[in-house]
């Protein structure tokens, strides 16, 4: 069978990675594959998931390095990638870069898209904005990845219930659990079918 080939981008500890390959080995992603994990921190925990999953891995540094972005797309293309997830990986892309791959680049977000979404709005400081302000209800969204932070199209989102007395590690955790470790695989499932139904063409 054909599958789309999947590069997923980290930065850190990797549970959104291990989602995936969970994923993938339980047959919930069956229309792509996850062949290349790229780092842009060689002491990213998310690069010894990819090994320990025998999934092929780079280290590409962005810091003090100029051609990080010319370095990324060449590495991309040599090796075939057809869709890239975004999981926890703490640089954003410019408009090159993203055109150069429209449509296929996806992120999750930790909110429901648009609140508590663009610039500034990662890890702990989205869950720290939603109890400051006081929604009863927060969750997490894939979207497509543009030139705009977390502006891209909506693919899904699922909600999750705050709770009297969160805290935002408390409530970081649950949206992972909930809908983070969900709603990726299956978007990323979604968007791979659809590549290779294109290709199909």
């Amino acid at each position: 069978m054909l599958h789309a080939r999947i590069a997923v981008l980290v930065s850190g500890g990797g549970t959104n990675l291990q989602a995936l390959i969970d994923a993938q080995h339980s047959g919930i992603i069956k229309s792509g594959e996850i062949s290349l994990v790229v780092s842009n921190k060689s002491d990213a925990y998310a690069l010894t998931r990819a090994a320990n999953a025998d999934i092929k891995t780079v280290v590409i540094e962005k810091k003090g390095n100029p051609f990080f972005e010319e370095q990324l797309i060449e590495k991309l293309d040599n090796e075939k990638i057809d869709i890239i997830v975004l999981a926890g990986f703490m640089c954003i892309l410019s408009e090159r870069f993203t055109r150069h791959f429209e449509n296929r680049i996806i992120n999750v977000h930790p909110s429901l898209i648009p609140s508590f979404c663009g610039e500034g709005f990662y890890g702990l400081k989205v869950h720290e904005a939603a109890l400051n302000y006081g929604v009863k209800v927060t969750g997490a969204t894939v979207h497509f990845v543009n030139e705009i932070p977390d502006g891209g199209k909506i693919i899904l989102q699922k909600a999750v219930e705050i709770k009297e007395g969160d805290t935002p590690e408390v409530l970081q955790k649950r949206v992972m659990e909930q809908a983070e470790w969900k709603i990726l695989p299956e978007a990323c499932e979604m968007v791979c079918k659809e590549i290779l139904k294109g290709e199909e063409k």
